[in-house]
């Protein structure tokens, strides 16, 4: 249990955490956190929702949005409710952290960085993946072309998988926050449900297993979580938008499907440490990921 500390203001604000596709955000929050509340894959556009993350310190609680990332192509609706939630998250917290692959700056990094720039909130840039730049003095040249671009209050280099490499970042943005009460519970690390956090392991097991690019084409609901003192009991259904798809799904005999089921089973059992029943079953949905009736229905912000 994290101890206040009466000696000093308390401090409390929201952090939120932007950039292009793919680019460290999750990985970010979940190393602070050493937990993973948000799912990661090598696959763009992963994340769709905000998820908060809660960390709480004896005189400060940061909660951190993570947000979808930002892009340029807006081909159907669950993309541009995508770039919504992003943007409006960035102009409605006490810090942003502008998150960039330390390789290499995109048109898409130059969307994000406009946006920032009509945010009221300060602005860190965070460039991530320092362990691959050789030799530094590229780091040094990167640091001085991106601070002529926007007056960042800070420029902090970070590997988002390495939590040692985020000690700098942690003791500067409290100086950011607010004097609050804390808003949270200490011990909370996520405002989302369990229900929540099921359902989305479950997407980050489908997207991880399948090497077709359909990952807007699939979503999962939660039809059932049954808790018990030793055991869990989920029913979950599988959408996806085209016939084809769901027997990439399924896969021959229902292979590809058991081996979905059994790794998120394993990963929810470690994750609730719980034993896990889990029952999965995959329906069409024609374009659900372009109707805002079907998104919102699915907890989509719209």
């Amino acid at each position: 249990m994290t101890q206040i500390s009466k000696n000093k203001p308390f401090k409390c604000g929201f952090v939120s955490i932007v950039g292009r596709p793919n680019v460290g955000k999750s990985t970010l929050v979940n190393s602070i956190l050493r937990n993973n509340i948000s799912i990661v894959t090598r696959k763009p556009q992963t994340t769709r929702n905000r998820i908060l993350g809660i960390y709480t310190m004896p005189e400060y609680q940061a909660i951190f949005i993570d947000t979808p990332g930002i892009h340029i192509n807006e081909k159907k609706t669950i993309n541009r409710v995508m770039n919504k939630t992003a943007i409006n998250a960035m102009m409605d917290t006490n810090l942003n952290l502008f998150v960039c692959d330390s390789s290499y700056w995109s048109e898409e990094d130059e969307v994000v960085l406009n946006q920032l720039k009509n945010a009221r909130s300060p602005s860190i840039l965070l460039l991530n993946k320092i362990d691959l730049i050789h030799p530094k003095d590229k780091l040094l040249e990167l640091i001085s072309t991106l601070s002529n671009k926007y007056e960042f209050s800070e420029v902090i280099p970070i590997i988002a998988k390495n939590r040692d490499s985020l000690k700098s970042l942690l003791s500067i943005i409290p100086k950011y926050l607010p004097n609050s009460p804390q808003l949270y519970e200490s011990e909370m690390i996520t405002d989302r449900s369990r229900v929540f956090i099921t359902s989305e392991k479950i997407r980050e097991k489908l997207i991880l297993q399948l090497n077709q690019e359909i990952p807007y084409g699939l979503s999962v609901e939660i039809d059932k979580f049954s808790e018990e003192t030793k055991q869990i009991t989920i029913d979950a259904m599988i959408w996806v938008e085209k016939n084809g798809q769901k027997g990439i799904v399924v896969g021959k005999d229902g292979s590809t499907l058991k081996k979905i089921g059994t790794s998120a089973r394993l990963d929810l059992k470690n994750y609730f440490k719980k034993n896990i029943h889990l029952n999965l079953w995959v329906k069409v949905k024609s374009n659900w990921a372009d109707s805002k009736k079907e998104l919102s229905s699915m907890g989509f912000e719209i």
